[in-house]
């Protein structure tokens, strides 16, 4: 069915924003794009300003479940031992509830689409279930019942680092060998297809799977056409324990093992040397920041513009969901240049929009996606004007309002694929968002306790 929304303004890109824009949509996909028009009575007002869809590059849906347990003093080592708890707790309904509500909330923000990267595949002590991808069904449904296209990065983990203690919850991590996990991987292909899904492939980290077998890991995916994700230099401590294993840093050894290019995101890449940042720039290999997890994590503050100034496209993601805010992570990415750096303006604001929408849906394997133009799907996400924090903007400098003042809570309405998500504020799929929330977590954290 033909719809028209008529925005109040639009960002179309450029860098600036566009008063009196029509958006024509048929079905999934945006068919016209008319500048300067007047509202007609059949449309549908989009009051505000309306941007293309928000791309959460790097997620882990369950861990939405620590949000606010895990603040106080510990490293990152004892914040992942309070994961791994949460992780053991999951099964395949817990977990398609939790993500349900995570994706929600997404939903909420503005996101558009996640790449999910999944790593939680089997049951306890390593025991597969009647179908070995039921855990990543259960992601598949719940992104579906939610309104927001996923992409699942089936993630390869193979072993813990060397001289890390046996943790038992790895069990459920592992196929034991690339070949188990290429076939299950292989199998997860049509169904999540079926849940409107698409499929990447992810090697954890070098911690967890050796170089050669991560290089088998991405060309999985590259003779798939398919995206490939790895945990990169995150912490110093896992540089060192790789340097120790294989005498060299992850991304030496992903470069050596063809597991660099365009295709594949480094997440993180936080603590690297400047032949690693140059080697990923030379390989056009993407990055994905995480700034509200790398900060609350106190991994550091990775160097995005050497990274941007040498070749990687540079997106986001919310990681750990420590917030579930694509405002914060655009912005966070040039505030925290400014606080390593002591300089203003490393990224410009349409660079910053960027990273969050079409370099965002590219790097999850949806690169059709994250512009308001026609042919690409029709997601559009608007932006109230009238909150406390965007009183005063004006039309030349809406985009920069947004991006450095607005937060999730000013979005109201969002259109996923065609289909409208969210109206005024409220998610019309799920009723209940936040109770929603509440009992799924409320559950697993009962569950992790007692377990």
């Amino acid at each position: 069915m033909a719809l028209r929304y008529h925005c109040d303004y639009a960002y179309l890109g450029g860098g600036e924003t566009v008063a009196d824009v029509a958006v024509r949509v048929d079905g999934a996909s945006i068919v016209a794009v008319e500048r300067g028009v007047a509202a007609g009575p059949g449309d549908t007002r989009l009051a505000g300003l309306t941007l293309p869809g928000f791309a959460n590059a790097h997620s882990h849906a369950f861990h939405r479940a620590l949000r606010g347990r895990v603040e106080r003093a510990g490293t990152f080592w004892s914040w992942r031992d309070q994961m791994y708890a949460i992780a053991a707790a999951l099964d395949p309904d817990r977990y398609r509830r939790l993500a349900r509500a995570a994706f929600a909330e997404m939903a909420l923000a503005g996101f558009s689409a996640v790449g999910e990267f999944h790593y939680l595949h089997h049951a306890a002590g390593g025991r597969r279930y009647a179908d070995p991808n039921e855990m990543g069904f259960a992601l598949g449904d719940a992104a579906r019942d939610a309104g927001i296209r996923l992409t699942l990065f089936d993630a390869c983990y193979l072993e813990r680092a060397p001289g890390e203690p046996a943790e038992g919850v790895q069990e459920r991590f592992s196929d034991g060998d690339v070949a188990t996990w290429a076939s299950r991987a292989d199998a997860l292909v049509t169904g999540m297809a079926r849940r409107g899904a698409r499929v990447g492939a992810a090697a954890h980290s070098l911690r967890a799977v050796p170089p050669g077998a991560a290089g088998e890991v991405a060309a999985w995916a590259a003779g798939r056409g398919a995206r490939f994700h790895v945990h990169v230099s995150e912490q110093p401590a896992e540089n060192d324990a790789v340097a120790a294993a294989y005498g060299a840093s992850p991304v030496a050894l992903l470069a050596a093992f063809g597991a660099l290019g365009p295709a594949t995101t480094a997440v993180h890449a936080t603590h690297l040397q400047p032949a690693d940042a140059r080697t990923l720039g030379t390989t056009g290999t993407t990055v994905c920041m995480c700034p509200t997890t790398e900060r609350a994590l106190a991994d550091g503050i990775g160097p995005a513009r050497t990274l941007a100034a040498g070749g990687c496209p540079i997106v986001l993601g919310t990681d750990s969901h420590a917030v579930i805010d694509p405002f914060e992570e655009a912005r966070g990415l040039e505030l925290d240049e400014r606080l390593a750096s002591g300089l203003r303006g490393r990224f410009t604001t349409a660079a910053l929009f960027d990273a969050a929408t079409n370099a965002g849906h590219a790097a999850i394997g949806w690169p059709e996606a994250g512009r308001l133009e026609p042919g690409a799907p029709a997601d559009l996400v608007t932006v109230s004007l009238s909150s406390v924090r965007l009183a005063g903007a004006d039309a030349g400098t809406l985009l920069d309002h947004v991006v450095f003042a607005a937060g999730a809570a000013d979005v109201t309405d969002v259109v996923v694929s065609g289909r409208r998500v969210v109206a005024e504020g409220h998610h019309l799929l799920i009723d209940d968002v936040a109770g929603e929330l509440e009992s799924a977590i409320g559950d697993v954290v009962h569950a992790a306790v007692e377990g």
